[in-house]
């Protein structure tokens, strides 16, 4: 273990580094603590869940005129997405599972505690998914079977901020170095990052602490070949990279780079394959013409990280995609009384401000693939929830928006808290929640092929029929996880949360792998 006052001394003498870059100020960190866990499989795990808790969703634009009303969905009556019908191919069949197991359910993960923020990453051998609280579940890749019971993320941690267990948890598997790479938040403006030494997540783990500058709420991540890249909701918007050569050698030094001033919220391109892209980590945001000015667009965004001099970092708005009208926010900027469900007055939060995670990159052939989602207003259900999701592609000449949809199928469920990935044949599934005032919330998927008309998603699939409903808090989870076998390039693999049966906060977890044939792997 290292000494810990030698490293806070580092971060005091690591100077902020200002300029005047383009999305605002930049500022430059070593990590302010670090040492290496013990083996996960020699932690004592626990046996029940930790007290009643819910995870706040930070409004950024609280006490500001207006708030909590704002949105394009005041303007009156919302008009339907006019792309919801020309994204429907119900002839086209979407595949169905090879594999449904039960994840993390809760009181054991944290009793009475919501959101789950379900999300999860397929390995070599292993799946691994988180929920708040936070717990991590390793399964076996081919049976689902758990190797081990979960453990709090907070235990690996011997003290400080991340020995306890914020939330906001992500987990990823980095393909080409082979390792885990876990995160949540921490108190005192932190985030906590666990890397794992080897390709085992029962080993031991490099564990380092940053300093973000302002609480990084919703913090998210993306692997890149030359960084970790990340993001989360502050007092603007800020982007981050995270040396990741030397977390992944258990440099203590490790320092990260920081922009902020965006308008929205940033998420990071998460890396799907071995390739080498140019250096540089890809952001992507969502802005609306009533709420942000302009056009409905899709903005892409490059950070370039300079490790050594972090003055001449970079970040940059690399292109700007108009993209077919929308409805901004289900039911009004951060009105979580939203979704309804079944058999309850209780409505949950759609998180339609923000753009879902994974923000997935892959190289196929000569063609550089990005495809994200987020959630929009103007479906046929009540009150009109629906994913919009899209693709862009870059041959040599730049990047360009190769097509988007809506997924509505036009039978009055709300669809939202989307995660979407491509194959390596270029296949791309999209996963949800589905609900409404007749329906329980289930986890449901729908998947295209290359050949596929453009914009458009086959017929949908359910991976988990909801048995009830959420009558506690209003926060459903703030997100979910796609992820695909980085061993076969083909099997997708989705988690998201469900009811069994209705109660305050008793929700369950569940996780679903399948593959499209035509994908070789």
């Amino acid at each position: 273990m290292y000494d810990r006052r030698l490293l806070t001394t580092l971060a005091i003498v690591v100077a902020a580094v200002a300029s005047a870059a383009q999305a605002g100020q930049i500022t430059s960190r070593a990590a302010i603590d670090f040492e290496i866990s013990k083996p996960v499989r020699d932690l004592i795990s626990p046996t029940a869940g930790k007290t009643s808790w819910i995870h706040a969703r930070v409004n950024p634009l609280a006490g500001e005129p207006d708030n909590g009303a704002r949105g394009t969905w005041t303007r009156g009556k919302v008009p339907v997405d006019p792309l919801a019908a020309l994204s429907r191919n119900p002839f086209a069949p979407t595949p169905p599972l090879d594999l449904l197991f039960d994840g993390i359910a809760n009181p054991f993960a944290c009793d009475g505690c919501s959101p789950p923020d379900t999300n999860g990453d397929i390995g070599n051998k292993q799946y691994l998914q988180v929920v708040n609280a936070t717990k991590i579940g390793v399964f076996k890749q081919k049976t689902g079977k758990a190797l081990a019971p979960p453990f709090d993320l907070g235990s690996l941690w011997t003290s400080g901020p991340c020995a306890a267990d914020v939330g906001d948890p992500v987990v990823l598997f980095d393909g080409r170095a082979k390792r885990w790479v876990l995160t949540q938040l921490a108190n005192a403006n932190a985030v906590c990052f666990a890397i794992s030494q080897t390709n085992d997540p029962l080993g031991a783990y490099f564990l380092y602490t940053f300093d973000t500058v302002d609480f990084p709420d919703y913090f998210k991540i993306g692997v890149w070949p030359d960084a970790y890249y990340g993001a989360a909701n502050q007092s603007s918007y800020a982007a981050f990279a995270f040396n990741r050569a030397k977390m992944l050698i258990g440099d203590p030094s490790a320092e990260a780079i920081r922009f902020a001033g965006e308008t929205n919220f940033l998420m990071p391109a998460d890396l799907d394959d071995t390739s080498h892209p140019h250096r540089g980590g890809y952001f992507f945001t969502f802005k609306d013409d009533a709420f942000h000015g302009g056009a409905d667009r899709i903005e892409l965004f490059q950070l370039k990280p300079d490790f050594a001099d972090p003055g001449e970092s970079t970040f940059t708005l690399i292109n700007t995609f108009p993209i077919a009208s929308f409805t901004y926010t289900v039911c009004g900027f951060f009105n979580f009384n939203c979704i309804p469900q079944k058999g309850t007055g209780r409505k949950v939060d759609a998180v339609s401000e923000w753009p879902m995670q994974r923000f997935a990159y892959r190289q196929i052939g000569n063609q550089q693939e990005l495809v994200g989602n987020f959630t929009v207003g103007g479906g046929t259900g009540s009150p009109g929830a629906a994913v919009r999701w899209f693709e862009l592609r870059n041959t040599g000449s730049g990047w360009s928006l190769v097509q988007e949809g809506t997924q509505d199928l036009g039978d009055g469920l709300n669809r939202f808290m989307g995660s979407i990935a491509m194959d390596q044949a270029g296949d791309i599934a999209l996963g949800y929640s589905a609900s409404s005032g007749n329906d329980f919330p289930s986890i449901r998927y729908a998947t295209r092929h290359p050949t596929d008309p453009l914009g458009t998603l086959g017929a949908e699939q359910i991976l988990k029929a909801g048995g009830g409903s959420q009558t506690g808090s209003n926060r459903w989870g703030d997100y979910s996880g796609m992820a695909v076998d980085p061993q076969d390039g083909c099997q997708f693999w989705y988690t998201n949360e469900y009811y069994d049966m209705s109660s305050g906060s008793d929700w369950k977890t569940a996780v679903g792998a399948f593959t499209d044939p035509a994908c070789a792997p």
